[in-house]
């Protein structure tokens, strides 16, 4: 494999001391051994890549999942738990004014299709989640953001809707309370175990006919006898069309298309122990609405169903034990900032991922130029619960050859290069630093 990011960032440390490790115990996949065949090799095996399995089997399709690690070893086993909008990180003028009107309503009602399909494949599939918040409220952390949010809910209410905007003087009495001027409430979305829904998610799809494995990372793909041919450490994988589902855990040559085309970025999170009743009412913040604030570099937490406070941020642009120490350190601090009734409630849990970005700052979803029978989804900025189960749905029409029958907008079908190729990493830290001073 080649990576962009030290060793240090795909190995356990940042991964240590993840809370949803004990919320369920592992599943235990086998290792790909030996020579095995399928209609469809998938690699990568979290959301995007399950959901892809899942979809597959139910519709007769014989299919192979192959996990480097162990499921849930990547952003699908350590990300917040937020499954609501999003997925671009495009503004929506700018996306109308690039892509046209249609292919942008398009991507927007994808969004929202996306949610929906998490919350039927928990109830359809009877997996226990541990399912909270009624949508997502974003909250003002300046004056001038809370002018921003009014003036959405004001094109809300124009429009004919109900927009759940919240004053200032509101927050407390919502048990919103804390150094915040505003909030406003988008009714789609909810929060979840991410961890219990991939394994929930996994076993329905080995029940459909999925063989999924672990420790089997691809070595190389390479295209042989009118299909492909993907080697692993311990065997020989063939199939005739290939899903790529690594999302932030890519590869640079695997294919070599994704080179240049991909950037990982880092994310922190941390969980108290739970708090007591009047903990809660100290902060003044007792809502189970999941939230995150108007920043750039934004923050996100919720209250927990067992009163543990979960809060992360995007993490550090530096992997080693020294720079995940750091991160962990100035998590804590904004944690504290934002919530000083707590200051002295135990961090007992902090561990960090990767997201990944696009140039183009939509995701991706559809087939790889110029390689027949190869597809790829990833990019989503960040919001993959949703959209990588959207984008494991869609792939499996695609790899059919069938229309998809959810939204797919022509905006997901292009992925452009970053410049500097294996160095583009060098763009992170002024971009970094530009968001933090408009913040």
């Amino acid at each position: 494999m080649r990576r962009i990011f030290s060793a240090y960032a795909y190995g356990p440390g940042p991964r240590s001391n993840c809370w949803w490790d004990e919320t369920i115990a592992a599943s235990d996949w086998p290792v790909l051994q030996g020579k095995v065949s399928a209609d469809v090799a998938i690699i990568g095996g979290g959301f995007t890549g399950v959901s892809a399995a899942l979809h597959l089997a139910e519709s007769g399709v014989s299919v192979a999942v192959l996990e480097a690690e162990t499921p849930g070893w990547g952003a699908s086993g350590r990300n917040g738990g937020f499954c609501c909008l999003g997925g671009s990180k495009l503004s929506g003028s700018a996306m109308r004014r690039l892509y046209g009107k249609q292919a942008a309503d398009t991507y927007d009602a994808g969004e929202e299709a996306a949610v929906h399909l998490v919350r039927d494949l928990l109830n359809v599939h009877g997996i226990d989640a541990d399912t909270h918040s009624d949508g997502e409220t974003q909250l003002a952390h300046s004056e001038k953001a809370a002018r921003r949010l009014r003036a959405q809910a004001d094109t809300i209410r124009a429009a004919g809707g109900e927009p759940g905007f919240l004053t200032r003087d509101q927050l407390a009495e919502n048990g919103l309370n804390g150094s915040f001027h505003a909030a406003l409430t988008t009714p789609v979305g909810f929060a979840l175990n991410p961890r219990k829904y991939l394994i929930g998610l996994a076993k329905t799809a080995q029940g459909a006919g999925a063989n999924l494995y672990q420790r089997s990372a691809a070595q190389s793909v390479r295209q042989d006898r009118g299909g492909y041919r993907i080697a692993t450490n311990q065997g020989v994988l063939r199939a005739s069309k290939v899903i790529i589902a690594t999302n932030g855990y890519s590869s640079e040559d695997l294919p070599g298309w994704l080179a240049g085309r991909y950037m990982p970025a880092q994310s922190t999170v941390m969980v108290t122990r739970p708090l007591t009743e009047a903990e809660l009412q100290a902060q003044g913040w007792y809502s189970h609405q999941m939230a995150y604030d108007t920043r750039n570099l934004l923050h996100y937490f919720r209250l927990m169903p067992d009163k543990r406070f979960l809060f992360g941020m995007r993490g550090g642009l530096q992997a080693s034990p020294r720079a995940e120490a750091a991160i962990r350190r100035k998590l804590r601090q904004d944690f504290e900032m934002m919530f000083p009734a707590w200051h002295t409630v135990e961090t007992t849990h902090c561990w960090s991922g990767m997201v990944c970005l696009s140039r183009n700052l939509v995701p991706f979803v559809g087939p790889v130029p110029e390689m027949p029978g190869l597809y790829a989804g990833l990019c989503y900025h960040g919001n993959g619960v949703a959209m990588g189960s959207y984008a494991g749905r869609l792939l499996s029409d695609l790899v059919q050859g069938r229309t998809p029958d959810l939204p797919y907008s022509p905006v997901m079908q292009k992925m452009a290069r970053f410049p500097f190729g294996r160095a583009r990493r060098v763009l992170m830290p002024p971009a970094y630093a530009l968001l933090g001073l408009m913040d």
